[in-house]
């Protein structure tokens, strides 16, 4: 079982309600905005809070929201759409793996500072954990050090030797627009300044991505 922090922990000692910081999180995480969007909005209904407040509070309790609301995670499709894009992190590129289904529903994504056989085999660890069940189709676009990964993890016993793996410039369409959704968010960002933190941004741009498609059985 995974462990909560109780709700009147999690909020205690901050000096706005939980609302308050909830609906600031989500705003920034859901829509186009940087901090200071944001800070203006909840201006407008009363409130000064500074810009530097909202970040602390997006890398607290994006964990926390991402725990809690993958209790009630529905399983993707097994026919996954695997690519990688790139995100520049204080002025060096990261590659952002990510899979959605045939549906484009997401199956899982990951943040690495390498683009190689060992970060593919990392994505596709960290998505079979989430997702609980073994794809039965894989589709990659050209880069050779991802269909190696692929082929490594069915040596080790890893994924089923049953899973077909694929490329098809045709068929990842899905993933490349997916990828524009997800990024279209960092540009307000104006520069993920560390990894983690990026890391963290981009789990709870995710987490509202899910949610927008209806990944969620409550």
């Amino acid at each position: 079982m995974r462990n909560y922090t109780s709700k009147s922990d999690l909020f205690k000692g901050r000096h706005f309600e939980q609302e308050i910081i909830i609906q600031c999180v989500r705003w920034y995480l859901r829509y186009k905005l940087s901090y200071r969007d944001v800070v203006e909005m909840i201006a407008e209904r009363g409130l000064p809070i500074a810009h530097t407040t909202i970040l602390p509070w997006v890398q607290r309790y994006v964990p926390e929201f991402d725990k809690r609301w993958s209790r009630f995670a529905a399983s993707a499709g097994t026919s996954w759409r695997v690519d990688e894009t790139y995100v520049r992190i204080r002025g060096r590129w990261a590659y952002l793996y990510r899979a959605v289904d045939a549906s484009g529903k997401t199956v899982d994504f990951r943040l690495s500072p390498r683009r190689n056989v060992a970060s593919a085999k990392a994505f596709f660890r960290k998505a079979l954990r989430y997702q609980r069940q073994p794809p039965e189709t894989i589709t990659l676009d050209g880069y050779a050090a991802s269909h190696q990964g692929v082929r490594e993890l069915k040596e080790q016993g890893q994924l089923p030797d049953l899973t077909k793996l694929g490329s098809s410039k045709y068929l990842n369409n899905l993933i490349e627009q997916d990828h524009r959704n997800v990024k279209s968010k960092l540009g307000p960002t104006l520069g993920l300044k560390g990894f983690t933190s990026a890391a963290t941004t981009i789990r709870g741009i995710e987490l509202m991505h899910r949610i927008r498609k209806g990944q969620f059985d409550l």
